[in-house]
This record gives C-alpha cells, sequence and structure tokens, in this order.
C-alpha cells in the first residue's frame, strides 16, 4: 500500500506540474489577442499581432474632395498647459533624448532627439519637424472628411496616443508629405515594422480605412513583420 501511495502522489505532482505549465503557455500568448485595461478611467487598448490588425482594417476607396489646405485640421493650437507650451513643443519636450530647457514662452533652448525614420541624431528643437503618423491629408481621404471641425482639431494635436505625431528629421518628413506605405517607407530599414505597427494603430484608434493598394502593400509588408504587435486605444 505505502508503495502504491508514494506512486500515486509523485502522478499527482506530475499532473500539477504540467497544468501549471500550460497556464504559463497560455498567459504568454493571451496579450497577442485579448483586450486589456490600459487607463484606470476603465478605457481599454486592444492588442493585435500586426497581420490581424491589418486585415481588420476596413477598406474603402479614398476621396481628397474637399480638402484644400492643412487649415481642415486646426493644429499645433490645442493642449496649452501653464508652461504656454503648444502641442508642437509639448511633443517635441516629451520625445528628447536630451531635455530640452524650457524658457519664458515655451522657448526650447538646447536638447537632443533620435528621429528614427532615418537613424538620425537631431540638435535642437528647430531641426525637428513633428509628423503626423497618418498626415493629415491621407485621414481626411480615409474617414476624417465626414467628422466635425472639433474631431479633426483633436485628431491634428493627439497627445494621448504614443503612435500618433512623432519628432523626425525635417528631411524624412518632407519626403513622406502625404504619403502611405504603400509609396513610402522610412529609409532606414530597421523603423519598418516600427512604423507599420503605428500607422495601422493610428488608424485603428481613428476608425480611418485604407484604400486597395495601402491595403494590399500593408499585407505584403506586414509578413516581413512576423511577431510585430498593434496596441492602440480608440479615441473618444
Amino acid at each position: 500500500m505505502l508503495a502504491w501511495d508514494v506512486r500515486l502522489l509523485f502522478l499527482l505532482l506530475v499532473i500539477k506540474n504540467l497544468m501549471r505549465a500550460a497556464t504559463a503557455v497560455a498567459l504568454t500568448v493571451l496579450p497577442l489577442t485579448m483586450t486589456s485595461p490600459a487607463h484606470a478611467g476603465g478605457d481599454s487598448a486592444d492588442i493585435l499581432l500586426l497581420s490581424d490588425a491589418v486585415t481588420s482594417l476596413p477598406v474603402a476607396d479614398e476621396s481628397r474632395a474637399g480638402y484644400t489646405t492643412r487649415d481642415k485640421f486646426k493644429h499645433w493650437n490645442a493642449c496649452l498647459l501653464a508652461d504656454g507650451c503648444n502641442t508642437r513643443a509639448e511633443l517635441l519636450v516629451s520625445e528628447a533624448v536630451v531635455p530640452p530647457t524650457v524658457e519664458a514662452g515655451c522657448k526650447l533652448v538646447g536638447g537632443l532627439w533620435w528621429s528614427y525614420y532615418d537613424e538620425t541624431y537631431v540638435s535642437g528643437a528647430s531641426g525637428n519637424d513633428v509628423d503626423h503618423m497618418v498626415p493629415l491629408a491621407e485621414a481626411w481621404d480615409s474617414g476624417a472628411s465626414a467628422w466635425t471641425a472639433q474631431r479633426r482639431e483633436a485628431y491634428a494635436n493627439d497627445l494621448g496616443a504614443p503612435a500618433s505625431l512623432v519628432a523626425v528629421t525635417a528631411g524624412s518628413n518632407r519626403s513622406k508629405a502625404d504619403q502611405d506605405p504603400s509609396t513610402w517607407m522610412p529609409p532606414a530599414e530597421s523603423a519598418r515594422c516600427r512604423y507599420l505597427s503605428e500607422w495601422v494603430a493610428t488608424k485603428h484608434r481613428w476608425n480611418l480605412t485604407a484604400d486597395p493598394a495601402e491595403a494590399d502593400a500593408l499585407h505584403g509588408l506586414a509578413e516581413t513583420c512576423p511577431g510585430t504587435v498593434v496596441d492602440f486605444q480608440p479615441a473618444d
């Protein structure tokens, strides 16, 4: 009887350890597909594999009808804080590798930034452009034309998601202009998976569509970034 009890105890321990291992594996896989808490306010963030996030983007033809200038999106004037800094300046302060000194009137002195598009350090705030991850004209084409002026202003000044705005070299920003990933990608190859993730995250955050050529390009490019995830919280 004693030998049998020992065998039974051994078997139970094996089963218990197997169950623990199975649970651990499940927990490592779960975050890729789950909806998880993002902020204390109760809102949630979606975390998807890049390939799945691309597949779930709505596809529709684009239209630039009615778009004349960037003034359709009132920008760099929102989020004025006690320090006198506007959206652009706040973004630069938050992304600085070496923080600038913020003087009266939000004059940024000194500072160092990393432009991940082209793997270049930028010294001084004036050397940076702040890029809208999904350009204003592209957002208009992809659904923002139907928004209120207030929602377009919120989009253009979105400091609520790290992917929405990014400090980069003026050259890379102006090379990109209003192009989507079917015609422009960052020159630094190491930047491309991050860029795709942030592009798709911004489209999902603001419920924007992709046109057929863009969707095809995103599907192909996503195959080069296995394991890349897209993390986004829908905008209010």
